[in-house]
């Protein structure tokens, strides 16, 4: 097993660039197809919110499957249609093979990450790390799975014989990570408010982009493969052009520290959530945030559907009785061009 030990300095380049679009780009679509702006805003206010329960405990984590057809969340146990045994901590993070529709990894600080198969809901492997761990994700290939814990060490995992093949130690706080869809770059947040890119699979630093004034939390590379999303403290989401790396855009209808986002399927809504009691859900192209889903509690998740315009969330939402609910909601919209 290789070991990448970072140094307290970046070798890659710093990138301080601001470059703010100079005009506003308003065209919206509703699966490929042209639409006003008012049957967009016709389209947010006919939307439909469904409840599901079951958990015992706060939701921290849902993701969709590669064909949009499961949903998967996970707390102190891990559910989707049936209950997934094995972790004896929490679940902190999940996400599902892309190129797989029933296969799926967790990462529990109970010091593993394991993978399961939906069908016969049995988990297949199991990987022993070093430390806690509390995210994952699953490389576009299949390939690989990497997994951050909280001493700030990245495990990176071969599915096809599920070994620990690289680790990367870093010396600064280190939060959520994610791959580009071409499987040849690795983005890493951290406590420093940057969002480190690394060549893919050397972990050779190549940029270190700097947008934040506080740590970095979440990220995300867009569908399209446009743009790279980052969530911080500092209560903004930041956009990426992925060609050039210059931040172009910038949310801030949150006001406080950013957990988590999603980009739609498609790539022209991005939704981000927090403490805020609502979740914001933003025209990526124009910056214009066009609804907010109310909450009653702090957001710890946000997962769009792959194929469709369906918004899975979950957070610290409680029952009368003082005890966590366990819950999610889904958040659908639909043609604004159909009769009500």
């Amino acid at each position: 097993m290789a070991e990448v030990e970072e140094k307290l300095t970046d070798n890659g380049k710093i990138i301080y660039d601001w470059s703010p679009p100079t005009g506003i780009l308003q065209n919206y679509y509703y699966n490929g197809s042209p639409i006003t702006g008012d049957q967009m805003r016709s389209m947010f206010e006919r939307h439909r919110l469904r409840e599901y329960k079951g958990h015992k405990e706060k939701v921290h984590t849902v993701a969709w499957n590669c064909d949009g057809r499961r949903l998967a969340s996970g707390s102190t146990d891990i559910r989707y249609s049936m209950e997934l045994k094995g972790h004896t901590d929490s679940v902190d993070q999940l996400d599902w093979d892309p190129t797989h529709p029933d296969r799926l990894a967790t990462a529990s600080c109970d010091k593993t990450a394991r993978i399961w198969d939906q069908r016969s809901g049995k988990c297949t492997a199991v990987v022993q790390t070093g430390g806690e761990n509390i995210n994952i994700c699953w490389s576009p290939d299949g390939n690989h799975i990497a997994v951050g814990d909280k001493s700030d060490t990245i495990s990176f995992i071969d599915t096809r014989n599920n070994q620990i093949i690289k680790t990367q130690k870093h010396s600064v706080e280190v939060n959520e990570i994610a791959w580009n869809n071409a499987n040849d770059m690795f983005f890493v947040t951290t406590g420093q408010g940057t969002i480190r890119a690394y060549e893919y699979p050397s972990l050779k630093l190549i940029h270190s982009l700097r947008g934040h004034t506080a740590n970095c939390y979440c990220v995300e590379a867009d569908p399209t493969s446009r743009y790279l999303a980052a969530g911080s403290a500092d209560a903004l989401v930041s956009l990426w052009d992925m060609n050039t790396f210059t931040c172009i855009r910038s949310f801030s209808e949150l006001t406080w520290p950013v957990r988590t986002l999603s980009f739609s399927y498609d790539g022209q809504f991005i939704a981000s959530a927090s403490e805020d009691n609502f979740i914001d859900i933003s025209h990526v192209e124009s910056g214009e945030s066009v609804h907010n889903i109310a909450c009653t509690a702090a957001m710890n998740t946000v997962a769009w559907h792959p194929r469709d315009y369906y918004l899975a969330f979950a957070g610290d939402e409680m029952g009368s009785d003082g005890k966590y609910l366990g819950n999610l909601r889904i958040f659908s919209i639909k043609d604004p061009r159909e009769s009500v």
